[in-house]
C-alpha cells in the first residue's frame, strides 16, 4: 500500500530543505531593495491580504502573478521576491501575495483570497495575468483557471486563460490521512471540492503547464501527469513537463536561471497572454 505521508512530505524527502528557505530568503531580501517595487499593497481587509509588485520596464510589460507554496499553512510573499529578478529582467511584471494559512481558514477561503487579488490587479493593472504558482501555489494555479468569476464587477469572465503550476497538487484526497492534515482538516467531500482536477474549466484559448521536478516523488509526479491528460481530454492545452535532476524544492530555482527553459516558457507565455 502506498504511503502517503512519505509521498507528500517534501520537507522529510529533502533534509537540506532549511538551507535552500535560507538563500531564497538572503535572495528574496536583496531583491526587494533592488527592484521597482510597490511594496505592502491591500487587496482585502485581513492581515495578510496584500502583495508585493515588481514592474518591469515599460508600460507595456506584461503580468504575471506568483503564488508561494506551503501546504497552505505556511510561508509569506516576502520570502519569495527573488522569482521576480529574471523575471523582470525578461521584460515581465511580477505580482506576489500572501494570503491567510490554514487553519484560520480553509483551503476553498484561500482560493477566494487568491480570487481577490487578482480581481484587484486586474482593477490596477487592467493586464490578464498569467498565474504561476509552486506547490500549494500550482494548486492555486490551476484553481484560478478552474473557477468562475462572474461575482467581480468589472473582471473578465475569463480572466485567468494561462497558468503554469509548479510541483502542484491538483486532487487533495491522498492527503487526508497525512499529518498535513492536522492543519488543513480536509474531508473526503471538501478535498474533492477543492480539487481542480475534477473542475476543468471551459477550453477556450485556456493554456496550462505542469511541470514537476524528475527527482520528485512518484505521487507528485502523478498528479501532474494526471491534470495534464484529464484537461487535455475536454480540449484544454495542457502539458506535462517534467524538469530533470531538480526535487520538489530546487525546481524553484529554475525561475532564477536565465537559461532555463522554464523561464523562457513562462516569459513566452506571459507575451502571449497580453496579446489575447
Amino acid at each position: 500500500m502506498l504511503d502517503y505521508e512519505a509521498e507528500y512530505n517534501n520537507r522529510a524527502r529533502v533534509p537540506e530543505h532549511p538551507e535552500i528557505a535560507e538563500r531564497w530568503s538572503m535572495l528574496a531580501a536583496a531583491y526587494r531593495l533592488a527592484g521597482n517595487t510597490e511594496l505592502n499593497q491591500t487587496y482585502g481587509v485581513r492581515e495578510r491580504h496584500r502583495y508585493d509588485l515588481f514592474h518591469a520596464d515599460g508600460e507595456d510589460a506584461p503580468l504575471v502573478v506568483y503564488i508561494h507554496g506551503g501546504y497552505w499553512q505556511r510561508g509569506d510573499r516576502k520570502d519569495y521576491s527573488f522569482v521576480a529578478r529574471e523575471l523582470n529582467a525578461a521584460g515581465v511584471t511580477v505580482a506576489i501575495p500572501s494570503y491567510s494559512l490554514c487553519p484560520a481558514v480553509s483551503v476553498m477561503e484561500i482560493g477566494d483570497e487568491i480570487q481577490a487579488c487578482l480581481a484587484a490587479l486586474w482593477r490596477k493593472t487592467a493586464k490578464r495575468p498569467t498565474v504561476i504558482g509552486h506547490s500549494a501555489g500550482g494548486h492555486l494555479t490551476a484553481e484560478m483557471m478552474a473557477r468562475s468569476w462572474g461575482s467581480f464587477t468589472g473582471v473578465p469572465a475569463d480572466l485567468v486563460r494561462s497558468g503554469y503550476a509548479i510541483s502542484g497538487l491538483f486532487d487533495l484526497s491522498p492527503l487526508l490521512g497525512t499529518s498535513l492534515n492536522d492543519a488543513l482538516h480536509l474531508s473526503k467531500g471538501t478535498a474533492r471540492a477543492a480539487s481542480p482536477l475534477f473542475r476543468p474549466p471551459s477550453p477556450k484559448g485556456r493554456h496550462l503547464i505542469a511541470a514537476v521536478g524528475g527527482e520528485e516523488s512518484g505521487e507528485f509526479l502523478r498528479q501532474s501527469r494526471e491534470i495534464a491528460e484529464g484537461w487535455s481530454k475536454v480540449g484544454i492545452d495542457a502539458t506535462c513537463e517534467v524538469i530533470a535532476g531538480t526535487n520538489h524544492f530546487t525546481v524553484v530555482d529554475e525561475l532564477i536561471r536565465p537559461d532555463s527553459p522554464m523561464l523562457k516558457q513562462i516569459v513566452a507565455m506571459a507575451h502571449e497572454t497580453e496579446e489575447q
